[in-house]
């Protein structure tokens, strides 16, 4: 018998993952549940199948986004009581050029939500790190040492493409010294290589 290897996975007592193309993690907090990323639309029957073993996607309230290309916002209209943060940076560049911001012009025409700025009382701290796109943010989860990356860097310490449309590649070096000062026990990255 051959057996499916589930997209699902628990990194921690708080946070699941669900491998989508790029991944979503799903971070039961003290307040409330708080999706990093939406996951890519191609994998929508696969976030469709398993999301609703971990929570009701109804019940979650925020949404933040590590960027907003299509590969990480596909799957945001499965969170239909939910605000959806993402940087004041990367808010302006969807505003200003929304195909180029996303990487695809479906998905950008489909996302129409209203972009919030992150909250200033989450449990998570917002670390900006532009390179992969100009807005681009990682966060860290302090109570369980967990550091979520989006495509800022990789597990195989490879790091997010800068040669796209709002990429910054400048700022990289900065953004992955930022990130140096962290010494998680679990990195969480936006893809699993």
């Amino acid at each position: 018998m051959i057996r499916a290897i589930s997209p699902l996975q628990n990194i921690s007592a708080s946070v699941t993952k669900l491998r989508a193309n790029s991944n979503i993690y799903i971070i039961k907090l003290n307040s409330e549940i708080v999706v990093i990323d939406a996951g890519d639309r191609s994998e929508r029957n696969v976030v469709e199948q398993f999301l609703g073993k971990i929570i009701d996607p109804a019940q979650v309230k925020k949404v933040f986004f590590t960027h907003l290309h299509y590969d990480h916002i596909g799957n945001f209209d499965l969170f239909p009581n939910a605000e959806f943060h993402a940087s004041a940076v990367e808010i302006d560049a969807f505003n200003k050029n929304k195909d180029a911001a996303t990487l695809n012009p479906d998905i950008a025409e489909k996302f129409a939500v209203h972009l919030n700025p992150f909250p200033a009382d989450s449990e998570l701290e917002i670390i900006d790190t532009p390179g992969h796109t100009a807005g681009s943010v990682c966060f860290w989860y302090e109570k369980e040492s967990v550091l979520f990356t989006g495509d800022t860097i990789f597990r195989k310490k490879l790091l997010g493409r800068t040669d796209l449309p709002t990429s910054m590649p400048e700022k990289m070096p900065e953004s992955l010294m930022k990130l140096a000062k962290y010494n998680p026990r679990h990195i969480c990255p936006g893809h699993d290589y």
